[in-house]
């Protein structure tokens, strides 16, 4: 009986989560299911961890550890929690013991493909001028660099929750801490870039 729960359980994360769903698959052997999240989750990691270690190099050698590791883990795998989570959660370890280790140079290296950094709101059907994208990559830079400032697990909560728009329960699955612990980092998180960037409200 306590066997067909916890089936029916895991059954039910699947289907509340297709990534979940296609993991699952990959653990029974589809190896073009692994192919279907490594396709749809790289970018989003390799941002988070250039992010995180501001170098472009140290994030794609990380990536490609983070994704091993999830193939590595296909015969324990259970749905728990959301894909997601558990994928950041080994994004973020890596990329804390990466800074902690002194492995990363801290190189300002940008990304090639900046479409994930900030989402645009579009206003208007216009083109912007020369100067008003030179105005808003010059700010977009001054964020990068104040979030890069951050505190480590500082950092990691903020570019889940601004960036990757994780919610407060998978940020701390991810930082393996409490909900109110995430409150709390967000807050001192998003008061320092308040100070930092008053200049361009």
């Amino acid at each position: 009986m306590e066997e067909r729960v916890k089936t029916n359980m895991g059954a039910t994360a699947a289907a509340l989560d297709y990534d979940a769903e296609l993991m699952l698959r990959v653990k029974e052997g589809d190896g073009a299911s692994f192919g279907v999240l490594l396709e749809k989750h790289r970018l989003s990691v390799i941002h988070f961890l250039y992010r995180m270690v501001q170098n472009h190099a140290v994030a794609e050698e990380l990536a490609q550890e983070v994704f091993l590791r999830v193939y590595r883990s296909r015969g324990t795998y259970e749905p728990t929690a959301k894909f997601t989570t558990w994928l950041f959660r080994i994004a973020t370890h890596l990329a804390l013991n990466s800074l902690r280790d002194g492995k990363n140079e801290r190189s300002q290296e940008r990304l090639d493909d900046d479409s994930n950094d900030m989402p645009v709101r579009q206003v208007s059907d216009r083109k912007p001028t020369v100067e008003a994208s030179m105005v808003y990559q010059s700010r977009l830079e001054e964020v990068r660099k104040a979030v890069a400032t951050l505190p480590e697990k500082q950092r990691a909560a903020v570019l889940m929750h601004k960036y990757q728009e994780m919610e407060y329960s998978q940020i701390a699955r991810v930082l393996n801490c409490s909900e109110s612990a995430v409150k709390s980092l967000l807050f001192r998180a998003y008061e320092t870039l308040r100070a930092r960037l008053a200049h361009m409200a």
